[in-house]
């Protein structure tokens, strides 16, 4: 059952978006919102490179100190703010009977605030990538490659969801990282009230999507599947026939091929985060 959420944020205004997705996940489960703040240390805000006398480094330190105070502060008063208005109450010790929020600080990159606190999340939530801003990027591959963890990928939403999970569409290759994909987020396919098998036959290594429906029905999950021509862009057919079932959720392996490879040359997975404007769940 998923209990424990994580939610990084870093003060680039898409926290609050990324939030009311969590917020909607964590109502559906009662589950525990974990939103860790990476904190800049002082001494990485210097100019590299540069020398500076003593006393200025000293005075360069001290405001970067209060800088990051006003932001952290401005931030979690955000958030309660938040918390409040989406029906999560904030706390440091999470019940399971109803949905709740805390705060972490952390100081340090936040490649490793993630491996810290995403290694024993049920899923990790993160914004969806802005290529043209060049946001996003390094905080979704450090959440999907450093944690072995579930990463939900939210689009930005003019009217933050207030279901998810309820209707999902799995993206089913037969491969390792699809199979995984199942496995990790189990929990969530079994409270779903439709699922959705989405497949282009291309499985010639691997477990088919009868084999999949066959293993969903062992475990009580009743599904269908919708096939669709391998031919085409299987990205694009991913998601187009995700939003045809009425699908608020995806559930896909990420990246068989490397992510550098993907980033360069394209790739399924990484049509999927550049094109998608539903929540993803990604897992590698």
């Amino acid at each position: 059952m998923v209990r424990k959420i994580i939610l990084p944020v870093r003060g680039d205004g898409k926290g609050d978006n990324v939030f009311a997705h969590a917020a909607a996940l964590a109502k559906r489960f009662k589950a525990h919102v974990v939103v860790t703040h990476c904190r800049p240390r002082p001494e990485d805000l210097l100019p590299f490179g540069v020398p500076i006398p003593a006393f200025m480094k000293e005075q360069l330190l001290d405001q970067a100190r209060k800088l990051a105070d006003l932001e952290e502060e401005g931030l979690e008063s955000e958030f309660a703010e938040l918390a409040k208005q989406f029906g999560l109450r904030m706390t440091d010790k999470p019940t399971g009977k109803s949905a709740s929020a805390s705060w972490v600080e952390e100081a340090g990159r936040q490649v490793d605030v993630i491996k810290h606190h995403g290694r024993l999340a049920d899923i990790i939530c993160v914004a969806k990538p802005d290529r043209d801003r060049n946001l996003g990027a390094n905080t979704l591959k450090s959440a999907l490659f450093h944690t072995g963890r579930p990463v939900m990928m939210c689009p930005t939403a003019e009217t933050p969801p207030k279901v998810l999970g309820d209707k999902i569409a799995i993206a089913w290759n037969g491969s390792t990282e699809a199979a995984r994909a199942v496995a990790l987020t189990i929990d969530i396919i079994e409270q779903a009230s439709e699922v959705v098998i989405l497949s282009s036959g291309s499985e010639i290594h691997g477990a088919n999507a009868d084999d999949l429906l066959s293993y969903f029905s062992d475990r009580g999950i009743e599904a269908n599947i919708t096939r669709f021509d391998g031919q085409k862009k299987i990205g694009e057919e991913l998601i187009t026939n995700s939003k045809a079932a009425g699908a608020d959720l995806m559930i896909m392996g990420a990246y068989g091929d490397s992510h550098e490879h993907e980033s360069v040359f394209g790739g399924n997975t990484q049509y999927v985060v550049d094109n998608a404007d539903f929540p993803v769940i990604l897992v590698h």
